[in-house]
């Protein structure tokens, strides 16, 4: 029989992989249920590439990751987690598979041996209807003739009768077709080429992937190739394994990764729910308890999920944006953009930025894909513009396009805004971009779903990974599903946007932190009293510049930002901050780049790091001193917005207590989990600990709050916010969820500045109220904040 759980009351996602196994998972769920944890939200464990500690490069859908501890490993996780009372959702991929090494593929291996009479060759999204006849595998370190030259290609025969032999380029092994294999091994050129030519697959060099590549991949990586589950043997075949868990009651819930990849991903959650339900059926689950599925589905500011999606909600990035800005300060945001244009030489709009980035990406490592859009162009349209226009015009639709994605006929108004704008931003194209976007408003047509999943890569790689880098005015606002051109957000606004998640989406899932986060929401908090201080600030980085600079100036700002947020005694942070430093470059493509690093500057960011624990460490000592107080204040408050705010609440592993961790593979380091149980167990003994070093404290409100939700659900049904008044009542904000109360601090320095809460107090409903964190007792009607959080920066309180 079936588990059926419902709903979660919250959940707490661990990054599975070899050196964390599905045993090391279990192993920890009974201190997840003393955490309060509802759910366990594991990574991906179907199996992935060799290595992978990830998970997202599956390669065999079939089976649960060998490394991660195969099915048996999956059973006693199961046994474990249901033994602590814990629901289980897992991470799953639809939208591609892993194809780095084909032998471990065996739907890509079948692909690259037979061409398009293989048994999966309609599996991956090749582009086989307009003539494509060989895959193209941009795998080569120069060109085909060098290569060749150099004898580093060797063909061979097959050893085996079941097999048809094979060539060998340095690590990488590929299938020969059947009939084509030498009699001998050889790497002579022209036997090599003879061979080569009669492959159902094409080698070129790694450089000409955006020129060549007939794959749809996973935004700009090639050895993650598109999967076509808008078709029902491939949906069949890709989640036999998916559903073999809800049949036999392994999973309670899924997360989907990255639909907007897909074809029609309203299309892909109604088949995953007629599928889940006949699963559950079969299994003897009863129909009638929820089975949440949430997507990874990045909301652009005042975008809308779709409504008739078949989900419980998103992943929660519209509720870290939140959350971040109403712990702000807007006063601080003229200073902070007059030093970034000092620092840049120049005014730049965050506008007029991505339309650049987004056209850049579009231009390069997404040429590939534009090509595909005009091979589907109706063939008197491509005619009449020309294969060189056409791409122009595709290129800048792309590059205005202002979300990650359309689902035409729906936001067709979305479609007509970004011609408007690229219109006005290329008038000598207005007539291209008319008829290029009435053939992509053809809902009907494979141009308009092409189009629509190539919005999203060029958004993501123009925006995440280039842009964010670029614009540093604040960097704890340059995350994912975040504009940083909004600086901050009222306390009215925040109420609204969860008054408006608690109406439309209550069972949503929130974060602040994830293995996809730029930083964490602690580095953020951080980062945030920043804006309290903005001319301290600007002094400070010019002093900091003197000492490390990469010569340029947003650059510069960007890698101090992430010294003083990350900042700490652990002993590896030097090398986790230089391999930061490192990233960053090459993301932001100034100066240096993934694909043409410039030695000389790097050396000049590496040089910056070191100056942080040399010449510079008496200068950064004084802003990390200045903000880490506030930080922390920031840090307790928006753990408790987010926990106790509408939505289920995703707590990321480990940041129970402070994590200054920056972007991945920095933020999925290993966990301390004894220590965090050695805590846990301190408070549950009486210990009310200080705001320090340890982070108990904010164990403290995460564990209080997470146990409150799963044990009284019936106190968090409903979203009011309740006013606060006084003269530094813009220092703080309060709601009652329906019978729990949350008080938050906000702007800590300038409150300390102020001298504190002098009259200030939240208006309470009538009764006595105690503080889950304090055990403080306060009357109903106005109850003193100097009273009230005198020892935190937060309350959360229900009736005594």
């Amino acid at each position: 029989m079936a588990d059926s759980r419902g709903l979660p009351a919250s959940t707490y996602r661990l990054q599975v992989r070899a050196s964390f196994d599905l045993d090391a998972a279990a192993a920890v769920t009974d201190y997840l249920r003393d955490l309060g944890v509802d759910w366990a939200y594991l990574s991906p464990i179907l199996q992935a590439a060799s290595g992978s500690d990830h998970g997202y490069d599956v390669v065999d859908p079939t089976r649960v990751d060998a490394d991660r501890g195969g099915r048996a490993g999956l059973e006693r996780f199961v046994d474990a987690a249901r033994a602590a009372g814990l629901g289980i959702l897992v991470d799953i991929v639809p939208n591609h598979q892993g194809v780095a090494d084909p032998t471990e593929n065996p739907w890509w291996w079948d692909v690259l041996t037979h061409g398009r009479a293989a048994r999966f060759a309609q599996g991956f999204d090749i582009d086989w209807a307009h003539g494509a006849e060989r895959v193209v595998l941009p795998v080569l370190g120069g060109d085909l003739d060098e290569v060749l030259g150099a004898g580093e290609i060797e063909v061979r025969p097959a050893t085996t009768d079941d097999e048809t032999g094979t060539a060998r380029y340095y690590d990488l092994v590929l299938p020969l077709a059947p009939g084509t294999a030498p009699l001998h091994a050889t790497t002579d050129r022209t036997a090599v080429r003879d061979v080569l030519e009669r492959q159902h697959w094409r080698l070129t060099s790694w450089r000409r992937d955006a020129a060549e590549l007939n794959y749809r991949r996973f935004f700009t990586v090639t050895s993650l190739a598109g999967v076509r589950v808008e078709l029902p043997d491939v949906f069949a075949a890709s989640h036999v394994e998916i559903l073999r868990w809800v049949r036999e009651g392994l999973v309670d819930g899924l997360r989907i990764d990255h639909p907007d990849g897909l074809a029609d991903p309203g299309g892909y959650l109604d088949d995953l729910a007629t599928a889940v339900a006949e699963a559950r059926a079969a299994g003897g689950a009863a129909s009638t308890r929820s089975f949440p599925v949430y997507v990874e589905k990045i909301l652009e500011p005042g975008e809308e999920l779709p409504g008739w999606w078949a989900t419980t909600g998103t992943t929660g990035y519209d509720a870290l944006g939140e959350i971040d800005r109403v712990l702000v300060d807007p006063a601080g945001e003229r200073a902070l953009t007059v030093l970034d244009e000092r620092l840049r030489g120049e005014r730049l709009s965050w506008a007029d930025m991505i339309a650049g980035t987004k056209r850049e990406i579009a231009d390069t490592s997404q040429a590939a894909e534009v090509g595909r859009l005009i091979r589907c162009l109706p063939p008197s349209l491509r005619a009449g513009l020309g294969d060189d226009r056409a791409r122009d015009a595709f290129a800048e639709l792309l590059a205005a396009f202002p979300v990650y994605r359309a689902y035409l006929p729906a936001g067709a108004d979305v479609l007509a805004d970004a011609v408007a704008a690229a219109s006005l931003r290329r008038p000598d194209l207005a007539d291209a971009l008319a008829q290029v976007a009435d053939a992509v408003a053809d809902a009907s047509s494979e141009l308009s779903r092409r189009f629509m999943q190539t919005t999203g890569p060029v958004m993501a790689k123009g925006v995440e990974d280039r842009a964010f880098y670029r614009y540093t005015r604040l960097t704890s606002l340059t995350e994912v599903g975040g504009d940083p051109s909004q600086f901050a957000l009222p306390v009215e606004g925040l109420h609204a946007a969860f008054a408006r998640r608690q109406a439309s989406w209550p069972a949503a899932l929130t974060t602040l932190t994830t293995h996809d986060t730029k930083r964490s929401a602690d580095v953020r908090a951080r980062l945030s009293v920043l804006a309290e201080m903005p001319d301290r600030w600007a002094a400070a980085l010019d002093a900091l510049r003197a000492e490390g600079s990469t010569g340029d100036g947003p650059l510069d700002a960007l890698l101090w930002q992430a010294v003083v947020g990350a900042w700490s005694d652990d002993p590896a942070l030097p090398e986790r901050l230089h391999a930061y430093a490192e990233k960053a470059a090459r993301e932001g493509d100034v100066g240096t780049s993934w694909t043409d690093p410039d030695e000389a500057f790097e050396a000049r960011v590496h040089g910056l790091v070191d100056a942080a624990f040399g010449a510079a460490r008496p200068i950064v000592d004084s802003p990390v001193a200045e903000i880490l107080a506030p930080g922390r204040s920031n840090s307790l408050s928006a753990a408790l917005l987010h926990l106790a705010g509408p939505g289920v609440p995703d707590v990321y592993q480990g940041t129970e207590l402070w994590d200054l961790s920056l972007v991945d593979p920095d933020n999925r380091r290993p966990v301390d989990i004894e220590r965090r149980r050695e805590l846990l167990a301190r408070l549950d003994g009486g210990w009310m600990p200080g705001i320090d070093d340890s982070g108990a404290a904010k164990l403290l409100v995460v564990s209080r709050t997470l146990r409150l939700r799963r044990e009284h659900p019936e106190l968090f049904a409903r979203y009011t916010p309740l006013p606060v008044a006084g003269e530094a009542a813009a220092h703080a904000l309060a709601f009652d969820r329906g019978g729990a109360i949350a008080v938050a601090t906000r702007l800590p320095a300038g409150l300390a500045a102020r001298g504190g809460w002098g009259d200030t107090a939240v208006m309470l409903p009538a009764g006595s109220w105690r503080d889950g964190f304090t055990g403080r007792v306060v009357d109903g009607g106005p109850a003193s904040l100097g009273i009230l959080l005198a020892d935190l920066p937060v309350a959360l309180l229900t009736r005594v």
